[in-house]
């Protein structure tokens, strides 16, 4: 059973088509890329980087001879030592992993992004719809050579998702790419 409804002359106002879900695309013919490795090695020395800071920080504080520390915070410092090498263990662990895994695809009508370690997330985003496309880059992405590919959907205020850690020329081509493609209505 389907729903039509034809309006005068040859367009179509309203068509409810049932669809076959056997006939649909299997998702795992989306031919997915990965970012590049110098994403994940940004962030391992962003953490470690910091990381270091917040050690150095504590043990400055610790050793200071300015003025005497309460006993309690002098006994707590390898506590606190410990909680932050271990938060920083934790954060690495995962960015070595879980970078690996964000990928993304370009086709005639949509952008699509995959990432996720444990949670996979699959975003898909119809160029149809976008509002408009941003690059990103800190200090650290220009220093690598990389960019994170912003896409905002429209009516949306935030961006509908970011691919990170894609080099530059491959960035400026996707985000002209949709550009271009935007406005050319769904075949």
């Amino acid at each position: 059973m389907h729903n039509e409804m034809i309006s005068e002359g040859s367009a179509t106002v309203f068509s409810n088509k049932h669809i076959q879900t056997s006939e649909l695309p299997r998702l795992q013919e989306l031919a997915l890329t990965p970012i590049s490795r110098r994403y994940r090695i940004i962030n391992l020395s962003a953490i470690s980087a910091i990381a270091l800071v917040l050690l150095s920080i504590v043990t400055a504080l610790r050793f200071q001879p300015l003025f005497e520390l309460p006993e309690d915070l002098v006994f707590a410092y390898p506590f606190i030592c410990s909680v932050i090498f271990g938060l920083a263990f934790l954060w690495a662990t995962y960015h070595f992993f879980a970078d690996t895994k964000i990928t993304y695809a370009v086709r005639e009508q949509d952008v699509s992004k995959q990432s996720g370690l444990i949670f996979r997330k699959l975003s898909c985003q119809p160029i149809l719809r976008v509002q408009h496309v941003e690059l990103n880059r800190g200090p650290l992405e220009r220093w690598a050579g990389l960019a994170s590919l912003q896409v905002f959907s429209a009516g949306g205020e935030m961006y509908t998702f970011e691919i990170p850690g894609l080099e530059l020329e491959k960035a400026q081509k996707i985000r002209q790419f949709i550009l271009d493609h935007k406005d050319v209505s769904a075949r």
